[in-house]
C-alpha cells in the first residue's frame, strides 16, 4: 500500500496570525502599494512558502489583512442570529471605512474586473463574507430560531450586496447604523412567516 503524504507542512495558525499582523501594519503605515509578499515575510519572519500556502498573492494577503478575519468568519451565535450578523456586518463596514479601506475601495472602483485585486476582493471579501453569513443562518435554522430560507443565494445577495455596492460606489457612508440596518432587515426577512 502506497501512502502519499501531502507536500510541505500545513500552515500553523500562529504563523498565519503573525503574517496578518505584519501585513496589516504595512498596509496601515505604508499603504497598499508597499504591501508585497517579500515585505510581509521580512517583517513577520514567516517564510514566503508559508505565505503562498495561505494566500495566492499580495492582493489576497492585503484583503485578508484589512478585514483580519472579522467579517469573514462566523462569530459566536449563542446570543442569536441578529447579534452575530450585526457583529459581522459592523466589522466588514468598519474595515472599509478606514482611510486605507477607502483607498482600496477607490482602487477597486477603477480596477479591471479581471485584475488580481478585483479577484482578491471577490474571493477574500465578497465570497468569504457570504459563506460566513450562510453559516450564521444555517446555525440559526439548526437552533430553531428561524425557518429554513427558501432562496438562500438570493437572500445572501440581498444582505451583502448593499455593503459591496457602497464600498464600490461610495455614494453613502459606511457606518455602524448602516450595518445595523442591514442586519435588522435580514433578520426581519428571515423571520416573517410564510403564507
Amino acid at each position: 500500500m502506497n501512502d502519499v503524504k501531502p507536500r510541505g507542512r500545513p500552515p500553523s495558525p500562529a504563523a498565519r496570525e503573525k503574517a496578518l499582523a505584519a501585513a496589516h501594519a504595512i498596509l496601515m503605515e505604508e499603504g497598499f502599494g508597499r504591501l508585497t509578499v517579500e515585505a510581509v515575510a521580512a517583517r513577520s519572519g514567516v517564510g514566503k512558502a508559508t505565505l503562498y500556502r495561505n494566500w495566492t498573492n499580495a492582493c489576497e494577503l492585503a484583503m485578508a489583512a484589512l478585514i483580519d478575519g472579522a467579517p469573514t468568519e462566523a462569530g459566536p451565535t449563542e446570543n442569536g442570529l441578529k447579534v452575530a450578523l450585526t457583529a459581522q456586518m459592523r466589522a466588514l463596514v468598519k474595515a472599509f471605512a478606514t482611510t486605507r479601506g477607502r483607498q482600496i475601495a477607490m482602487t477597486l472602483a477603477a480596477a479591471d474586473p479581471e485584475s488580481e485585486m478585483t479577484r482578491a476582493f471577490r474571493n477574500r471579501v465578497i465570497l468569504s463574507s457570504r459563506e460566513a453569513g450562510r453559516q450564521l443562518i444555517t446555525e440559526a435554522v439548526r437552533r430553531g430560531e428561524i425557518p429554513p430560507p427558501v432562496e438562500i443565494e438570493t437572500l445572501l445577495d440581498m444582505v451583502y450586496g448593499p455593503v459591496f455596492y457602497r464600498i464600490l460606489a461610495g455614494h453613502q457612508p459606511l457606518n455602524a447604523a448602516f450595518a445595523d440596518g442591514l442586519a435588522d432587515n435580514a433578520v426581519t426577512i428571515l423571520t416573517v412567516p410564510r403564507p
